[in-house]
């Protein structure tokens, strides 16, 4: 399992969880499968002295830790253990382990899902233990650029500066549909990347999902699958879904339910406020990476290239995706939701921090901007006043232009160029 140096993207994940090790007992590593969380978590343990490594991926090893948890996890230094998941009783026993020794530092583990939400899995870290979500790659860890805009539009507001973008509406629709995955970035062509995105759903739904709970029919889980990536960005209304499948309802919602455990999509909660009581409170879907997302709803870089092809939703979904990621990271403990109301006024994004500042961001596939991109983000000046910091429409063009009373329109690229400015 030896890193190959030339192939790692730097993560910004590893600064925390060294952080993490310095005063907390167990670290854990959770993510999707295959966004690195191994590699990243070898890096750490290889630069610590005195570390040991574990990985339940193999055979022989799980049976060793399942015959023997007290004596596995048994170890002075640093203790890595890959995919934790795979051998859960471990967990009491680390409990143990580090209630008899509280020194920080003494486990880092990994994980293919959520770990509090497995099955059967017993109660043993909370107090113990920091969690850190490692999504794909952000465009920032891709391109060694900024990924600052959180904490800059919060600082900034609508003063935010960030460079003329060199990118057009084509350059945003190929990095969306390569999406984060590493071995996705890796490979060359569209081709090369859609036989790893059809390898991955089949390992995915064959092995982590039945972990952790028996599907009685994989395909139904596989066209659940397509139809999620095709409604991404969109309401995750479960009804509807129900009957489009012809599936029970408490069928797709458990389904749905273990895609979000595995970090395959993510639910965005709707936003609302004593000021804005007409809104609606269904979560947006977000399908956490934009190139599975794109490869499952059947997009490709010729469809994308003819103009009536629908990309809003997968250029939205893109966007979300890196404010998510940034989130994990952000110095500004901000939370981000979306809005819409009754009357189908809607805000793609909005990032709200704890004191109940507002920042709202739309996006938009086009090139130009018009005044009416910000009528969402107009009714909620209106209704919040001095709680909303700025409102921006992220867009394929290059330049930032001014739209009013703390409305800015930004290149999409602000995104990972934009740095917080004091």
């Amino acid at each position: 399992m030896d890193i190959d140096e030339l192939t790692v993207f730097p993560r910004r994940a590893e600064g925390m969880a060294a952080e993490a090790l310095a005063d907390t007992r167990v670290v854990v590593i959770n993510g999707a499968r295959q966004v690195g969380k191994s590699t990243l978590a070898q890096r750490i343990a290889r630069r610590t002295p005195g570390s040991r490594e574990i990985y339940l991926d193999q055979a022989a090893v799980r049976a060793a830790a399942r015959q023997d948890p007290d004596g596995s996890v048994h170890h002075d230094g640093l203790l890595l253990i890959d995919e934790i998941q795979r051998v859960p009783e471990l967990l009491l026993s680390i409990k143990r382990e580090v209630d008899a020794d509280p020194r920080p530092g003494r486990f880092l583990l990994t994980g293919s899902a959520r770990l509090l939400g497995l099955r059967d899995l017993p109660d043993a870290l909370p107090g113990r233990s920091e969690t850190i979500e490692l999504w794909p790659l952000s465009q920032g860890e891709i391109e060694r650029s900024a990924d600052g805009f959180v904490d800059a539009a919060f600082l900034n507001g609508p003063d935010l500066k960030v460079p003329r973008s060199g990118l057009r509406r084509a350059d945003y629709l190929n990095r969306a549909l390569r999406g984060g995955y590493p071995e996705a970035v890796h490979r060359p062509t569209h081709r090369r990347r859609s036989r790893f995105f059809e390898s991955y759903i089949s390992d995915l739904i064959n092995r982590d999902v039945k972990l952790m709970s028996d599907i009685e029919r994989p395909t139904d889980m596989r066209r659940l699958l397509n139809v999620l990536c095709g409604r991404m960005a969109g309401l995750a209304v479960i009804d509807n879904i129900s009957r489009d499948l012809g599936l029970p309802r408490n069928t797709v919602k458990r389904y749905v339910d273990l895609l979000d455990l595995v970090y395959v999509i993510k639910r965005i909660p709707a936003w609302s406020s004593n000021a804005t009581t007409r809104a609606i409170a269904t979560p947006k879907l977000l399908v956490v990476d934009s190139g599975l997302g794109a490869h499952l709803a059947g997009l490709t870089p010729a469809r994308t290239t003819d103009m009536t092809t629908p990309v809003g939703p997968l250029l939205e979904n893109f966007a979300l995706g890196e404010l998510a990621r940034q989130l994990t990271w952000s110095e500004e403990p901000a939370r981000l939701y979306h809005y819409r109301d009754r009357d189908n006024v809607e805000v793609d994004g909005i990032l709200e921090r704890a004191s109940g500042e507002v920042v709202g961001i739309e996006v938009k596939s086009a090139e130009t901007v018009r005044a009416d991109d910000f009528r969402g983000l107009q009714h909620l000046a209106r209704k919040l006043g001095d709680r909303l910091i700025a409102g921006y429409v992220l867009y394929t063009g290059q330049e930032t232009l001014p739209f009013g009373d703390r409305m800015r329109a930004l290149p999409l690229s602000a995104l990972w160029d934009a740095t917080a400015d004091a």
